[in-house]
């Protein structure tokens, strides 16, 4: 039986110092700096607005994303912790994440973060050689990243970096030298992911000209396996798709998506699940950090989509998101979500070609070999 999936606050901080060419995240370069003191009024206008809507929560994990979250001063992300207090309440424990570029002026904010509240700190490392670093637009160098680790770990009670593979020329005992390396540094979690091109990114231009090619799909599935056979040996076994910890050192923040439980969006961009009158509704933010400072001083509230989902629609989403689970779906759920239950013949064909598994009568995974072809598998679950 797992946990209950819990209620978490996502906050976006969009700003970054560089943009990556990789990246689709709604993150934004301000050259001539940020108003701090005039965005945090902002934040917690919007937070006590999302409270109002769903009132008498108790937060069990808040998670600052981006952007580059580490670019916001040690008073800025105090003062949103403590709207967050204010307007919920907290759980004892709760979980304080704060996503961090390894550089050594940013690594300097550490114990102000620390001092502010964050208890877990999750550094965007991405490649740990000079070359792919500079290829991912990546501002630090491999010393600089692991000497924040290093640091992070002295201050922080739990931490995590992300790596970025199947990058272009990587192979399968490259990327096994760097895992081991990577390993050997991190204290309870890994954040492993494979590299996407996605559509409006520098990188999808280099790769519609064919100027940036990546690996074939027999070298990506040869990387995945040595993915899941360096962590496993490591005692670091894959949780979700693209996330490792040892026992216990889950991210509690991100279970709550994967589990499909409640969560507010707060920030340029945010999104949230709120369940509001009964009902669970789908929220989604304006992006523009400006045009959102400016209707959260007008309105309260920076809100660009707030629309009750069907239960159809719900059922989808949980099956996406709870399939990405090593512990699976509770299929029970998704009969009360959808009103239907899943298709027993889909299902046992999926089981016969070994890319699902039933647990019990109540619950189904996905299998390692279905991972690797886990859209289709879900496309197939939910047809």
């Amino acid at each position: 039986m797992t946990a209950e999936p819990g209620f978490g606050v996502y906050v976006h901080w969009p700003f970054c110092a560089a943009k990556c060419p990789y990246c689709d995240f709604n993150s934004h370069v301000r050259h001539k700096g940020v108003d701090q003191p005039r965005f945090l009024a902002a934040f917690r206008r919007e937070i006590a607005h999302m409270a109002a809507l769903a009132p008498g929560r108790r937060v069990g994990s808040i998670f600052f994303g981006g952007g580059t979250p580490s670019l916001m001063t040690p008073e800025t992300v105090g003062g949103i912790l403590d709207a967050i207090a204010g307007a919920w309440g907290v759980e004892d424990g709760v979980e304080v994440t704060l996503e961090a570029n390894p550089t050594s002026v940013e690594a300097e904010r550490f114990r102000g973060y620390r001092a502010a509240g964050v208890n877990r700190v999750s550094l965007g490392v991405q490649a740990l050689n000079a070359g792919d670093l500079a290829a991912l637009g990546r501002l630090h160098s491999v010393d600089e990243a692991m000497a924040a680790v290093r640091l992070a770990t002295s201050i922080f009670p739990r931490a995590s970096f992300d790596l970025i593979y199947a990058r272009p020329g990587q192979t399968p005992d490259a990327w096994r030298s760097e895992l081991t390396q990577a390993i050997a540094h991190a204290p309870e979690h890994l954040s492993l992911y494979q590299l996407t091109i996605e559509e409006g990114t520098p990188f999808h231009a280099l790769y519609a000209a064919g100027k940036l090619k990546t690996p074939d799909e027999d070298t990506s599935r040869a990387l995945w396996d040595v993915t899941q056979e360096v962590t496993e040996q490591a005692g670091m076994p894959a949780y979700e798709i693209s996330n490792h910890a040892r026992p216990g050192a889950e991210s509690r923040h991100n279970l709550v998506y994967w589990r499909y439980g409640e969560y507010a969006g707060v920030g340029p961009g945010a999104h949230g699940r709120l369940v509001v009158d009964g009902v669970r509704r789908e929220l989604a933010v304006e992006r523009n950090p400006e045009l959102w400072a400016a209707a959260v001083e007008a309105d309260g509230h920076g809100l660009v989509m707030d629309e009750p989902l069907s239960p159809e629609a719900q059922a989808d989403e949980f099956l996406v998101m709870g399939l990405r689970l090593a512990e699976g779906i509770d299929l029970a759920r998704f009969q009360r979500l959808s009103g239907r239950r899943l298709d027993s013949r889909r299902i046992d064909d999926l089981v016969f070609d070994g890319m699902v598994e039933r647990l019990g009568r109540d619950r189904l995974r996905v299998t390692r070999e279905g991972f690797p072809v886990l859209d289709a598998v879900v496309a197939d679950l939910a047809g």
